[in-house]
């Protein structure tokens, strides 16, 4: 069974009620959907931390890190998770910010 929930992008929250913090994409979902998302954010959460000992080391370029390309993998699946489970609103502004592209809703 689908439930509502509201995501945070930036703190990685999945909320129950729109009251409970900012949030930015009002989403339906289901147990299995939800479990997904939070592995992704879970994911994010320990690759920033390893951005972040790495950024430590000037040397290395970010087109040729592999944590970076990493992190960007997790933002495409995150955004193109929303836009299939989103309201028309979380749609429409993931479109406009082209932040899903066609081929990836597609996939």
């Amino acid at each position: 069974m689908k439930k509502t929930y509201y995501i945070s992008i930036s703190s990685g929250e999945i909320l129950t009620t729109a009251t409970d913090s900012p949030w930015d994409f009002k989403i339906k979902a289901d147990n299995d959907e939800i479990t997904l998302l939070r592995e992704y954010f879970d994911q994010l959460y320990r690759e920033d931390w390893k951005g972040f000992f790495r950024s430590h080391a000037p040397y290395i370029q970010y087109h040729y890190d592999r944590e970076n390309d990493h992190i960007d993998d997790l933002h495409k699946k995150i955004y193109k998770m929303l836009y299939e489970l989103g309201d028309e609103e979380a749609k429409n502004h993931i479109s406009s910010e082209r932040l899903v592209s066609e081929i990836d809703r597609q996939t």
